[in-house]
């Protein structure tokens, strides 16, 4: 059964099409079923890394954090607003990796990043 045939709110199997969308008997959420195949295409694309507010990231930016980050090892943490300049991105769930003044070489999480 094709994937745009299947609700993307609550994932049943039985969606049905209603003339130019689709729509679920079960939860009654509505979708075009060419807007879900784009963004599941989107969602798939590991090669892509986004920042928090969804702009599109590359090697050599310069980020910001946008929360207090704990450090293991460290009594003190990472604060918001810290720039983090050339950064380059890697594979797996800590995908940037980049040196922040006075604390060092750093993994970080993507989500926890704006584009600066």
């Amino acid at each position: 059964m094709p994937d745009s045939n299947k609700c993307p709110n609550c994932q049943s199997l039985y969606g049905y099409p209603t003339g130019t969308s689709m729509m679920c008997p079960e939860c009654g959420h509505e979708w075009n079923p060419n807007e879900f195949i784009e963004s599941v295409a989107e969602e798939t694309d590991s090669s892509v890394v986004k920042d928090a507010n969804g702009n599109v990231l590359q090697d050599g930016d310069t980020v910001v954090l946008i929360k207090d980050l704990p450090v293991k090892g460290s009594s003190k943490a990472i604060k918001a607003g810290t720039k983090v300049k050339n950064i380059k991105l890697t594979d797996g769930d800590h995908n940037i990796d980049g040196k922040i003044e006075g604390f060092g070489a750093m993994a970080l999480k993507s989500i926890f990043v704006r584009k600066g």
